[in-house]
């Protein structure tokens, strides 16, 4: 679509809110993010556990647990994309290559 020159769209912003909660009890690390849209709230979990071998580090424990659930966060988040897309009946495409493999 075109528009005549000189008009523009009006700029939106929004601001979605995330939290990002760790828990630990020694071995393991659990991580549950709440990402709130302000239209939707989805909420996602994932773990991280230490194995008895390794030096006690929770710094690590944090970063695999949050690592983990934002890359869950990401995959509802394009699930809910692609349910969106289809419930207003666009084409479907050639899905795009995934960013990570699917055992992570």
């Amino acid at each position: 679509m075109t528009r005549p020159a000189g008009i523009r769209p009006a700029p939106s912003a929004k601001e979605w809110r995330l939290s990002l909660y760790l828990s630990e009890h020694d071995p393991d690390t659990t991580a549950r993010i709440v990402l709130d849209t302000g239209d939707n709230v989805l909420e996602t979990r994932a773990e991280a556990r230490r194995n008895p071998y390794d030096p006690a580090i929770p710094e690590i424990g944090d970063e695999l647990a949050a690592g983990r659930a934002l890359i869950a966060l990401g995959r509802d988040l394009l699930r809910a994309a692609a349910g969106d897309i289809k419930a207003v009946g666009a084409p479907e495409a050639t899905p795009p290559t995934p960013l990570w493999s699917p055992r992570e």
